[in-house]
């Protein structure tokens, strides 16, 4: 009986304790199925600019490589989906404006279509969205509301602007531009749910994407004060991660590392995907416990960001840019929407120009400074001088008979987007150099403008090259039809030694107070008059027409054709590729001229004493005069400091 009751007792005990071990197992099981509920892969991109195609890049050490393309990442984002079917897809904007996909934006909207296609489930605003202005941003978003509304199946990615000021924005164009964010759904923030997880999204514009605008017509509130009060009403609404995709960007020098600064600010965000700067972070940045991101332009790459909780926020898991090369098979699908989209593209766009997408405008054996090293550094560059020198030549056929002599011309590179590689150029490569803006004619393309300026005005134009450009490298300015030699250890604004005009046949020096042609990018026209603002009054250049106005409106003076089109910056560059045909050959080859410089931008580079001071300038005088005011009152302070200190001294003294 009693073994009875013990063998009992202990099969009680031996069921209670695999009843535990289960228990323990199950909750175990339940803890990693939690975590692994929780965990969040988000795939992120921006500054795609329109770039739906492969297109060809250099990099060191590798040969040209086809890389890139909506058709690989659809099949990318998909792959990633299988493995992980609540992987998060965001973009932080500029998807628009960079190819000859971005001729049919406003009437197809194949960028925000494709994106739906692709199974993106956010985006954002960037400064090149406003490129065709609030009325083209507004035909786009419509476009794409018109195409959902036709396929039911299309999911448009959710668009969240934060920090519109619309207050400040009430023009007719802007209220059209609100019912059309309306219209297509907009909202400042979105909150999503994957794997339990509820992700608060929201977006905004920093200060030099908004600078960088200026024909936008729309004001922007401050991102941390903007963030400051969704993070609170996403916080509010039981987000528990927040992720803001910010087109703001990253800088090396901090103190203008908008989105840096931003994390700092505004710690309770737990992501920043940082577009505008085009930045490609093979390592996230880490503020606190907020994580910057970025995967560079064009879509060359898709990021990739594992997140798992980690106490009341969140830690990075895994970190990758996934480079979309020919490894990665091409979704058919969306590589027939490309298809057709480039028939539309010849029938509505190119055909006004006699040209098509893939049409071959010239062999190149030339060596192009590849994108990711152009205008770094202040120098000449072959990229540079063979688009100035298109534009003279694209004004030349224009103008006919009735040519009036250009005296220069000037490419900045802030409005060079792409380079163009060894091997066939087409009409889309020489697009994609020069794709930005459009005309007063609503045609997508910045058309060339002519205006005067004085000699003394060119010479200021190259000292804002070499002294500007250093710390704003998209003022470099690229010339045709002038040379300068300058010395870079000397004083900043004092260091153009030498300003010559150059006709192909001999050079001169410009007369201070004569008027000379020169032609630029609308664009870039409307920079220069900015110049005596952004200097706060130091440099001043006043555009002016030939009897020596100044210029009030830069459309006024567009290049037109004999057929009365404008002559556009992409065109200049495109039919001059096609003009190098020496043997009137089917495909004319690059000038092997552009293979060297040619001494249009020279700099000395002395230490020499005489060189550093020679031929001074009023900056000269003005720098020294302040430098010296400022010794002086150094001076008088440590005078004042040092009585100050020997009174004290001999009272102490005194006391004793």
């Amino acid at each position: 009986m009693k073994f009875t009751k013990r063998m009992k007792a202990a099969m009680l005990l031996i069921m209670l304790l695999c009843v535990l071990c289960v228990s323990s197992v199950l909750a175990e099981e339940s803890k990693e199925e939690k975590e692994k509920g929780e965990a969040v892969k988000i795939l992120f991109t921006h500054d795609m600019h329109s770039h739906l195609d492969t297109f060809k890049v250099k990099k060191e050490g590798e040969k040209t490589k086809d890389v890139g393309g909506f058709a690989r990442m659809k099949t990318m984002i998909a792959n990633k989906r299988m493995e992980n079917p609540d992987t998060l897809v965001l973009d932080a904007g500029d998807f628009s404006m960079g190819t000859l996909y971005q001729t049919i934006s406003e009437t197809e909207a194949p960028e925000l279509t494709l994106m739906g296609k692709m199974g993106f489930d956010v985006t954002t605003l960037g400064n090149h969205e406003f490129d065709y202005r609030s009325k083209g941003i507004s035909n786009m978003l419509n476009a794409a509301v018109k195409n959902k509304k036709e396929d039911a199946s299309l999911l448009l990615p959710e668009l969240v602007s934060a920090n519109i000021d619309w207050e400040k924005n009430t023009d007719k164009e802007d209220k059209e531009l609100q019912a059309a964010l309306k219209n297509y759904g907009s909202k400042p923030y979105v909150i999503l749910e994957r794997g339990g997880v509820k992700i608060g999204i929201y977006g905004v514009l920093g200060q030099e994407a908004e600078d960088y605008a200026p024909e936008s017509g729309i004001n922007f509130d401050n991102i941390i004060d903007t963030s400051k009060e969704i993070v609170k009403q996403l916080k509010d609404e039981g987000a528990d991660m927040i992720v803001c995709l910010s087109h703001s960007g990253t800088n090396e020098d901090k103190s203008k590392s908008e989105d840096e600064i931003l994390a700092k600010k505004v710690p309770e965000i737990d992501v920043i995907v940082s577009g505008h700067s085009h930045t490609k972070l093979d390592e996230y940045i880490k503020v606190g416990d907020t994580y910057v991101v970025s995967s560079g332009r064009y879509g060359e790459f898709l990021g990739e960001l594992d997140l798992s909780p980690s106490g009341d926020r969140w830690k990075v898991k895994k970190y990758k840019l996934n480079r979309l090369d020919d490894t990665i098979a091409s979704d058919k699908a969306i590589q027939a929407e490309l298809n057709a989209y480039k028939e539309d593209i010849n029938k509505t766009y190119l055909k006004r120009f006699g040209y098509t997408f893939d049409q071959v405008l010239a062999e190149n054996d030339v060596e192009f400074t590849q994108m990711d090293d152009f205008g770094l550094k202040v120098e000449e560059d072959p990229l540079g001088s063979i688009i100035a020198d298109s534009y003279i030549y694209a004004v030349q056929q224009a103008e006919g008979k009735n040519y009036e002599t250009i005296t220069a011309a000037f490419a900045p590179s802030g409005t060079i987007r792409d380079t163009l590689q060894k091997g066939e150029i087409t009409v889309s490569d020489a697009f994609n150099v020069c794709s930005l803006g459009i005309g007063a004619d609503r045609i997508v393309g910045y058309p060339l403008v002519s205006v005067y300026l004085t000699g003394k005005e060119l010479r200021t134009v190259a000292e804002i090259d070499v002294s500007v450009s250093p710390i704003m490298t998209v003022a470099q300015l690229y010339p045709s039809g002038m040379v300068w030699t300058y010395n870079s250890n000397r004083m900043i604004l004092n260091r153009v030694t030498q300003v010559m005009l150059y006709d192909g046949v001999s050079y001169e020096e410009p007369k201070d107070d004569e008027l000379y042609r020169v032609v630029a990018g609308l664009y870039s026209a409307q920079m220069l008059s900015s110049v005596e603002d952004t200097s706060m009054g130091l440099l001043k250049i006043t555009p002016k027409d030939k009897d020596g106005n100044p210029v009030k409106n830069f459309e006024d003076h567009i290049i037109y054709d004999r057929n009365g089109a404008e002559v556009k910056e992409w065109y200049a560059l495109a039919s001059y590729l096609d003009s190098f045909d020496e043997n009137e050959s089917d495909i004319s080859k690059i000038s092997d001229s552009y293979k060297e410089t040619e001494g249009r931008k020279v700099d000395t580079d002395s230490k020499n004493i005489v060189e550093l001071l020679k031929q001074p300038n009023k900056f000269f005088f003005m720098i020294c005069g302040i430098v010296l005011l400022l010794v002086v009152i150094l001076v008088l302070l440590v005078r004042w400091m040092v009585k100050w200190y020997t009174k004290k001294r001999a009272r102490k003294r005194k006391d004793r």
